[in-house]
């Protein structure tokens, strides 16, 4: 497997997958002339000199190297909000109290705001069913952090994962399903669509601003509040176990939890670690007592180059440290278009998060 940025070639797939992952998946809408200008937009990114983050999206592809399948997509929003407005309901208790009556009564509001703009936005993750196998999804999920983390130029100090909320096979949010008999008459498909490809003029023009009472919700609107979608649950937990936090910012149209991290603060980036390549000719790599120091207790290291336009990353047991050094073999070096003395980056899995957050190749069903 190897993750690579994602190219005009890729655009057949990039719209099964948009199919594939459904209502609400808004990162990723069938629309085939919109996924085309995404594709543009994230191999300009790429490409551009970058100081500070501006509209910047990068979009990566999982590729089985035996077949040349895409297995799944990934990606980074460098500065949300820069565009469009981002916008969310925050939870919020408010508390009435009379004193001369001496009452008191607390309810929980939802209040749309902006608080996110400014900061990066991980998203796109999707792993296609057929390829849900060991270390996919956490190749998926980790390789945005140590992009970001060479790179930091590129990003804000503030991470945030917008987690898909609940919806069923049919596409119907509860939430939204409350918002629409009162506020905006409109299917959830067509909503999330319109979103998907850039159209938001319509939050501002019908959804409401002011703060929504949750007792006045319906009992099904009220219980998914902060929930997620059961395909997104392994990934909310990976998430979690790199430190992201749900602070009580949620979707506006299935209310889903949006959670945040500072990027310093990430486990996967203070796990990970810079070295230099240095590429084994010797043919003697990977023999018995070759007198390298293996990576992690179980060997399995994420390993990326320090290229933009040609990022590539990879999860392997062939890299051995010696005296800071990184050794890797001639075949691993080509693949990810590595040569003798090149950065890169490396992440022994087994220091990536704690054993009790660990999932089977079953689990690894992720969509956000």
């Amino acid at each position: 497997m190897i993750i690579r940025p994602i190219t005009d070639k890729d655009l057949d797939t990039l719209f099964q997958i948009a199919e594939e992952s459904g209502p609400g998946f808004t990162s990723l809408m069938p629309d085939r002339d919109a996924l085309a200008k995404k594709i543009d937009h994230s191999t300009a990114s790429f490409e551009r000199k970058v100081i500070h983050p501006a509209d910047e999206h990068y979009l990566f592809v999982l590729e089985d190297e035996a077949t040349g399948d895409v297995m799944g997509t990934t990606g980074i929003e460098a500065n949300a909000g820069h565009t469009r407005p981002l916008y969310h309901f925050r939870r919020n208790t408010v508390t009435h109290h009379s004193r001369d009556l001496d009452l008191r009564r607390s309810e929980e509001t939802l209040t749309r705001c902006n608080h996110y703009t400014g900061y990066s936005e991980i998203c796109s993750l999707y792993l296609r069913p057929e390829f849900r196998r060991a270390n996919a999804g956490k190749l998926l999920s980790r390789v945005r952090f140590l992009f970001m983390a060479l790179h930091p130029e590129r990003f804000s100090h503030n991470i945030i994962a917008e987690m898909r909320g609940v919806s069923d096979s049919a596409g119907q949010s509860p939430f939204w399903n409350w918002l629409r008999a009162h506020f905006v008459d409109m299917e959830f498909s067509q909503a999330t669509h319109l979103v998907g490809t850039g159209y938001t003029d319509f939050i501002d023009e019908l959804m409401p601003s002011h703060p929504l009472y949750t007792c006045l919700m319906s009992q099904e609107a009220r219980t998914v509040l902060s929930q997620v979608h059961s395909q997104t649950r392994p990934a909310l937990r990976i998430l979690e176990a790199e430190g992201f936090q749900h602070k009580g910012f949620i979707d506006l149209f299935d209310a889903g939890p949006t959670i945040e991290c500072a990027l310093a603060g990430i486990r996967s980036v203070r796990a990970s670690n810079a070295c230099r390549a240095r590429v084994d000719e010797s043919g003697a790599f990977g023999k018995t007592g070759f007198g390298h120091r293996q990576h992690g207790d179980s060997g399995q290291t994420l390993i990326t180059n320090a290229g933009t336009t040609d990022f590539r990353a990879t999860i392997t047991t062939d890299t051995f440290e010696e005296s800071g050094d990184l050794i890797i073999s001639p075949a691993l070096a080509d693949k990810l278009h590595l040569q003798d003395g090149d950065p890169s980056r490396i992440l022994p899995l087994s220091q990536a998060r704690p054993a009790q957050t660990r999932t089977t190749a079953m689990e690894l069903s992720y969509a956000y």
